[in-house]
């Protein structure tokens, strides 16, 4: 359960795990945790002769290689995540950070895991689009009218332009058809207009700062900086609000959660509401569920939910049970689904003249101040999302915090003046500690912490993280939702025919019920949306799984190149097959006069500029008669010039600077062109998927069409690999050229007629 110390128990798997020496990697949902967890269990493995460190978002890549030097390394799943990406970007060695994955624990594991795994980790550039489209749908978007123009799927979170719909853009921008080729790119900026007034709200899913729009993380409540959403919706939000419009941003790197932590070598994980996603944790992680007993009984009331008609019904009613809570001394965390929520019930507090604190995305730097105070006698605390806040509310407050936090305002600092600081704190600390052991006494006797809900989450363990805030080891403690017909939940599922049953019995909006039906129903809705994240969660790994294969042998291949592992063989192979396959294409037909030797010689111009011509070939005697010349002949001769000019360009270099400037030469073109075309590829697999779920109007599995197409991108995205690297490199020879290392000498003339091609005579 919630509250049991899962926290402290990690040390001992973590340091075991430790001794082997190949780093620990404890992941945790925010940053605050993060730094709180190596601190507080750091004291213990440095005890214990281990080392410990902590990955937080603002480090610089030196402060993260010594960080993942250390035994044991705390942080996000983000910044493991994007590390990893990361150094499948990097240049040299010298810029990898991370250095394997050995173990991870992850705390609050169905909360990464399971809820945040539906959302893939992302590296993105930006890639140059028009802003002036996205202004003109937003422009349009509010003239269009719901189930009349389009229609929303809000479980689904997608949108369906009508024929309606379609008739009014195009009048709109006067154009007579909106799915010609020509202006095929508009549909997206249509849906993309259409999903940001729809299905993006702000101050709920984001939030504009600054003139900026920020992402508000759904789970934890918190502003996921410098994160924007993919595919062009970010954009389609600034022009919706107003703002500045930023590049669309192109995908460079990406993996799933899931896919992430499948990496390490041994897995495991705690929270305290992970039975109900045991048959997920085990399909998709191979992790089994090990349910541990509460150290102390459980005290805490539970009371059924209570219904209203109304929204301001709801909030008028919890305003007067907080009025009532605060009257006896008993502190009130209030637990809202939005921003914009948990400011309109602050205002309703606020005219009653209840002092309360507000946590939510806009105020999160003054979370741990917040937090520490929640559990005085009377504290009213409002905060989205508190369940993923993994924090524990102490009863009678954190005397540790609250001591540092009345120091400093005494003027103290333990930076500026860490022996004065020090001073003053022994004898803080203690007055902090017996006054809070005091208050605690007084919050008990009041009944411990009331924990309100005002709205049920889509997901049932979210309601029960929220749940667990109270009671924690063996404390008295009380939970309520207050909830209205008009929650987003209960409108998406089952609020037309409650309202419908409330007004037939005349139920007052004032007036609440606690039936069981309705707690039955929401019950099942919820179990309804947990089903349908669970398809999506299975469908994200599913598409994933062939992106996930080809990612791993494109980042395989580029730590064998970072490391130098025999580049050298690996650029001649290159070459190679690239003129194979050349060569192989041109002479498929039977007969010498139907091989397509024009194209063959243009593409191998476009490659390296070959020193003979294809006359001199089939005409010379070397191949006996006329006519009479083999396509292995052929590639023979094509391979033996292309390695001897190879080899001059090799001599030069390697004269001028040295076998190592040679190396590494090859190295750096081929890091590029992997990279230049691993972008690419991603760019289309992306469109592929976008697209793929039409296959299944023709009766095709859009997966299995997926997989066979992707292959064979990948498998072209390979063969572009080779060849881009060979034109490259031989491109250096201009260059040399230009330095004068190389003599560029004319086409030499007399080998075979108006058909012949130039060739090229490189000396030194």
């Amino acid at each position: 359960k919630t509250g049991e110390g899962k926290t402290l128990t990690s040390v001992l798997p973590a340091y075991l795990n430790a001794l082997e020496g190949k780093g620990v990697h404890v992941v945790t949902v925010n940053d605050y945790l993060a730094k709180r967890d190596s601190e507080w269990m750091g004291r213990v493995h440095h005890f214990l002769g281990l080392s410990t460190n902590v990955i937080l978002s603002e480090k610089r890549p030196a402060e993260r290689r010594e960080a993942y030097n250390a035994d044991i390394t705390y942080g996000t799943n983000n910044e493991f995540g994007f590390d990893y990406l990361r150094d499948n970007m990097a240049h040299s060695l010298d810029d990898l950070v991370q250095r394997g994955h050995h173990y991870a624990i992850v705390d609050e594991i169905d909360s990464i895991l399971i809820d945040e795994a539906r959302t893939p980790l992302i590296i993105s550039g930006p890639v140059e689009g028009s802003s002036q489209w996205f202004t003109a749908f937003a422009r349009i978007a509010p003239r269009l009218t719901r189930d009349i123009h389009y229609e929303v799927d809000e479980r689904k979170k997608t949108i369906g332009v009508k024929e309606e719909g379609v008739e009014f853009v195009e009048n709109q921008l006067g154009i007579d058809n909106l799915y010609a080729p020509e202006h095929s790119q508009l549909v997206s900026y249509l849906n993309n207009a259409i999903k940001a007034k729809e299905l993006f709200i702000r101050d709920k899913d984001y939030i504009v700062r600054d003139g900026e729009v920020m992402i508000v993380d759904e789970f934890t409540g918190r502003i996921l900086d410098g994160r924007r959403y993919n595919e062009g919706i970010h954009q389609a939000i600034e022009a919706k609000e107003n703002v500045e419009i930023k590049n669309e941003n192109q995908t460079l790197a990406t993996i799933t959660l899931q896919n992430y932590f499948r990496l390490y070598d041994k897995l495991s994980g705690m929270t305290g509401t992970a039975e109900t996603e045991a048959a997920e944790l085990k399909q998709t992680y191979k992790l089994d569920v090990a349910p541990i007993p509460t150290n102390r009984e459980n005290q805490r009331v539970d009371n059924v939910d209570l219904i209203y008609k109304t929204q301001e019904a709801k909030f008028e009613a919890a305003a007067e049970d907080i009025a009532e809570r605060v009257e006896k001394g008993q502190p009130v965390l209030v637990g809202t689904t939005s921003v914009e929520r948990s400011e309109y019930l602050s205002k309703l507090l606020q005219r009653r003249g209840i002092k309360h604190n507000v946590l939510n995305a806009k105020y999160h730097e003054q979370e741990a101040e917040i937090v520490a105070r929640a559990g005085l006698p009377g504290a009213v605390t409002v905060a989205t999302n508190m369940a993923g806040r993994g924090t524990d509310i102490v009863l009678g407050g954190n005397p540790d915090i609250i001591a540092d936090q009345d120091l400093r305002e005494r003027g103290f600092d333990p930076v500026e003046d860490p022996e004065a600081y020090q001073e003053a704190w022994d004898e803080e600390i203690i007055k902090a500690r017996e006054k809070s052991k005091q208050q605690a006494e007084e919050v008990r006797e009041a009944g411990g912490l009331y924990v309100l809900g005002t709205e049920r989450h889509e997901s049932r363990r979210i309601d029960n993280q929220l749940r667990g805030r109270s009671a924690r080891q063996g404390d008295p403690g009380e939970t309520r939702f207050y909830l209205s017909m008009r929650d987003d939940l209960i409108t998406r599922f089952v609020g037309q025919s409650m309202e419908a049953m409330m007004t037939r019995l005349n139920i007052p909006d004032h007036e609440a019920i606690d039936s069981k039906m309705v707690t039955n129903a929401i019950k099942g809705a919820q179990a309804q949306v947990e089903a349908a994240n669970l398809e999506m969660r299975k469908n994200v790994l599913k598409y994933d799984e062939v992106m996930n294969e080809q990612r791993k042998v494109i980042y395989a291949e580029r730590r064998q190149i970072l490391e130098g592992e025999d580049v050298q063989r690996q650029i001649r192979g290159m070459l190679e097959d690239t003129i194979t396959a050349y060569v192989t294409a041109a002479t498929a037909e039977g007969y010498v006069e139907d091989w397509d030797l024009d194209e063959l010689w243009q593409a191998l111009q476009s490659l390296y500029g070959p020193t003979m011509s294809y006359e001199s070939l089939i005409s010379g005697s070397e191949y006996g008669k006329p006519g009479e010349l083999s396509s292995s002949q052929l590639l023979e001769a094509v391979l033996a010039d292309a390695n001897a000019q190879y080899d001059k360009l090799e001599d030069a270099v390697i004269e001028m600077g040295g076998e190592e400037q040679m190396r590494g030469m090859e190295r750096g073109v081929l890091l590029n062109v992997v990279d230049q075309k691993w972008r690419e590829h991603l760019y289309e697999m992306d469109y592929l998927k976008e697209g793929i779920g039409l296959r299944a109007m023709a009766q095709r599995d859009p997966l299995v069409e997926y997989q066979r197409e992707g292959g064979d991108m990948f498998n072209r995205m390979k063969e572009g690999i080779r060849e881009e690297t060979i034109r490259q490199l031989f491109l250096v020879r201009t260059q040399l050229a230009q330095a004068g290392a190389f003599q560029v000498e004319d086409p030499a003339e007399g080998h075979g007629g108006e058909n012949a091609k130039p060739e090229h005579t490189i000396g030194g």
